[in-house]
């Protein structure tokens, strides 16, 4: 097994994660596949903001655990979901850090979406 690099956010490569007051809406083919008041918003260097939302607020019935998986040296090891609803477009739509790292462990067990692979992301109010 090859030892993978762990690295800390820093001025080079900053990250934060902070709640989000708006409540985040989610939606697939009509269906709201996660709405939450508790989304947490990671800002990561030059990125796009990205919205993680609780499990708890998803409706993990609509999804689909797959086998695939990437790395971050930042965050740790991503497992994906698929929302079966959404056809091939929506295949690993969903990715997750179930064992993030300490310095974003605030993120472990949520779920953040492609935009492209669902409807659409709203944030509201």
């Amino acid at each position: 097994m090859t030892d993978r690099p762990i690295k800390i956010p820093g001025p080079d490569h900053p990250i934060t994660v902070t709640p989000n007051p708006k409540r985040v809406v989610v939606t697939l083919g009509g269906k709201v596949v996660a709405d939450t008041r508790d989304a947490l918003t990671l800002k990561e260097a030059s990125y796009p903001a990205v919205q993680y939302i609780p499990r708890k607020d998803v409706d993990m019935a609509l999804l689909a655990r797959t086998d695939h998986a990437t790395y971050c040296p930042y965050k740790g090891q991503a497992s994906y979901f698929s929302i079966p609803s959404g056809g091939e477009r929506s295949v690993n739509a969903i990715w997750t850090y179930e064992a993030a790292y300490p310095s974003v462990a605030a993120i472990q067990d949520h779920l953040a979406f492609y935009p492209d692979r669902v409807d659409g992301i709203v944030e509201e109010g």
